[in-house]
């Protein structure tokens, strides 16, 4: 485990003069939900074509204004990052693999044509934030402090080009379980039709309008009874590729895995990354690989895929229960939650909440 002594001097302090009091903090965080709530404060930065980044501050937690001709609204030039903050058992604060966040936001604003945020400007945007808001990073089980950073083009121009000014803005979420009521397995729904990226697009960058593509087909697998849906590649409609916002694995008979390779319209996920490494911990075989959705679905009603599970910063390890689409319905394993996933899933939140020994050296304490 390595402390980070982030550099915060830059981002001048604007107290909220109005924060929530210490009772209906407590009373917030005892049922957060996911996503709903934000923290008293927010972290933000401006860049300029002209002068860089600069006027980094942290200040009370309000609306944003922008210009009806601000370039994120016509063209959508954005990207956004998804990290927590654990609260552990001795009171501290504690970040997982904040450094790989960074520099995913730095490789998604290269893809939207947006100016990276330097690592050392996004890692101490998150200490600047913390060290006036670390009392929302609730502490029970499940629950954790979702960061949210994100950067959007501010030019008021409708000409379509890179923005020339742009804003960082660092929010806050406490959350508990993304799924209510807990970790369960959850239902797929194969997309038909959609995509939500293409070969040469954007599916390696954390932008809005990936997840925008998703949502009508998360509409249509909840008309057909299921939580999620999963894509199948643009070019063939043949391999899988990922869920609305997570990576997918499936576990086979004898122990080893697969999940798709990296193609360039797949999310390089952090979880992604962190639970292949401790699938290797365990001395299984990880096989990254075009998957066909036959060869998933074929292996499932055979038994030679024994679990199947997702994996996300929100979610962290989520089992699937079943694979549906217009020809076929099948259920995974027994339909419950596989003994590999639950795990594998102990094991990552163990290291995230501090409960077990970062041998990979994952967590990054923060001075609050």
């Amino acid at each position: 485990m390595t402390t980070t002594h982030a550099d915060i001097a830059d981002y001048a302090l604007m107290h909220n003069p109005a924060p929530a009091s210490d009772a209906d903090r407590a009373r917030l965080l005892d049922n957060p939900g996911f996503g709903v709530l934000f923290t008293d404060h927010l972290a933000r930065a401006t860049w300029t074509a002209e002068s860089g980044w600069g006027e980094r501050r942290v200040e009370p937690f309000a609306e944003l204004t922008l210009h009806p001709g601000a370039t994120v609204l016509h063209y959508g030039q954005q990207v956004f990052e998804g990290l927590k903050a654990y609260r552990w058992a001795d009171g501290s604060v504690w970040l997982f693999r904040p450094e790989a966040n960074a520099e995913r936001f730095a490789a998604s604003a290269r893809r939207m044509a947006l100016p990276e945020l330097p690592a050392e400007d996004f890692l101490s945007s998150i200490a600047a934030l913390l060290a006036v808001d670390h009392r929302w990073v609730p502490g029970d089980n499940e629950t954790s402090l979702y960061l949210r950073p994100l950067l959007i083009g501010t030019e008021p121009t409708l000409a379509v080009r890179a923005s020339r000014t742009v804003d960082y803005v660092l929010m806050a979420s406490p959350v508990g379980a993304y799924f209510a009521g807990g970790v369960k397995p959850v239902s797929i729904w194969v997309a038909q039709g959609f995509h939500r990226a293409g070969p040469g697009g954007t599916g390696t960058a954390k932008s809005a309008g990936n997840y925008a593509a998703s949502l009508l087909p998360q509409q249509q697998a909840a008309e057909n009874g299921c939580e999620q849906v999963l894509f199948l590649d643009a070019r063939e409609e043949r391999y899988i590729e990922e869920l609305g916002g997570m990576n997918v694995f499936a576990v086979r008979r004898d122990g080893s895995v697969l999940t798709p390779r990296l193609t360039g319209t797949i999310l390089p996920g952090v979880t992604r990354d962190s639970v292949i490494a401790l699938l290797m911990d365990e001395g299984r075989t990880v096989e990254e690989r075009d998957i066909s959705l036959d060869e998933l679905r074929e292996g499932i009603e055979s038994g030679e895929v024994a679990e199947v599970f997702a994996c996300g910063t929100a979610a962290v390890v989520t089992p699937l229960a079943r694979l549906k689409a217009p020809d076929f319905d099948v259920t995974i394993g027994d339909g419950g939650a596989g003994a590999v996933t639950m795990r594998l899933r102990a094991a990552l939140t163990d290291i995230q909440y501090g409960r077990a020994e970062d041998t990979h050296g994952w967590m990054r304490s923060v001075e609050i």
